[in-house]
């Protein structure tokens, strides 16, 4: 055994080096697919990988004058400002409970919506709720806002209107902090729940027919089957987008969540996201706003790591 030993940590060096030989032989016979995926790695290292160079302005104090590699270090200051402000709880648990929120309604709802679309027989009508829902999709966040503003309008709105004829007051919606985290949510689930349902719609075509020709031969209903064999079909890709949700948590849609804001619901609508455009471009405090937003994504990517790691466990579909 202890003549052995040399042998196996010489041919240790020897196994490495062929299997990298081996390689780059199967991308040299291969070359061309790789000469497709080079636009795509330039793409993220050009505009994702390259502007993480600008990171350490959140330890500095960032003068323009003298560049982001010349601007003096300030430590972990500028977190500490962050974290000690007035503001951190109030955009801390706005961002938190709008995320929650939105996640609990917005994310199994293309769910349910794929999984009773899937069970209509008649295509034309299929194919016609299919439009109908994902057609919102395509409306920008200004267009989706302005009509909120006039539906909700306390004067000439369609939903005050209704109030009225049931002998109710007209309500500011827009202007009503508690109202606004609902009014959020819902009109987001009415502009993206069709367009999500989609993927779910895709996994279900993998689904073998002949699945549910045995559950009707055995006597199952339509519920028993969706529950017994659409469902967990598509389990691992409701697993990954789960991940990839929550990867995303402190991410809010910054354009929706800044125009539907006033000075009436800011108690309710102030997120990390607006604070961070507020503090770095309208008030010119970069290091700051740098440091808020680095703030964010740490917090992000732990979520994932964390996520990922307990799907892992569980033996679901995990991103690695």
């Amino acid at each position: 055994m202890k003549q052995a030993q040399p042998n196996t940590v010489r041919a240790l060096p020897v196994t490495r080096a062929r299997s990298r030989s081996s390689v780059w032989k199967r991308i040299g016979r291969t070359y061309e697919l790789y000469l497709f995926l080079l636009p795509t790695l330039i793409y993220f290292l050009i505009f994702h990988y390259g502007p993480m160079y600008g990171l350490q302005i959140a330890f500095k104090n960032f003068i323009a004058i003298k560049g982001i590699w010349d601007s003096p270090w300030a430590g972990f200051t500028h977190f500490e400002r962050f974290f000690n402000s007035p503001q951190f709880t109030i955009v801390l648990k706005n961002t938190i409970l709008l995320n929650l929120y939105e996640l609990a309604v917005s994310f199994p709802v293309p769910i349910v919506l794929a999984l009773l679309l899937n069970q209509i027989q008649h295509m034309r009508f299929k194919k016609w709720v299919q439009t109908v829902t994902y057609a919102p999709h395509f409306i920008s966040a200004v267009v989706i806002v302005g009509m909120l503003i006039a539906f909700l309008s306390p004067r000439s709105g369609l939903v005050n209107e209704v109030i009225k004829v049931f002998g109710g007051d007209p309500v500011y919606f827009m202007a009503r902090p508690e109202w606004f985290k609902t009014i959020f949510v819902f009109s987001g689930l009415w502009q993206n729940a069709g367009w999500s349902m989609i993927i779910y719609l895709a996994a279900l075509t993998s689904v073998s027919p002949d699945l549910h020709e045995a559950a009707i031969m055995d006597g199952a209903n339509k519920y028993q089957r969706i529950w017994h064999i659409d469902l967990p079909s598509i389990l691992p890709t409701v697993t990954i987008l789960l991940i990839l949700n929550v990867g995303s948590f402190m991410t809010v849609g910054f354009e929706k969540v800044y125009l539907m804001q006033n000075a009436l619901n800011m108690d309710a609508s102030e997120v990390i996201q607006t604070y961070v455009y507020k503090s770095g471009l309208l008030s010119a405090q970069y290091s700051y706003s740098a440091a808020v937003g680095l703030f964010n994504a740490g917090v992000n990517f732990i979520l994932l790591i964390t996520v990922n790691t307990i799907a892992k466990r569980l033996k679901q579909n995990s991103l690695w």
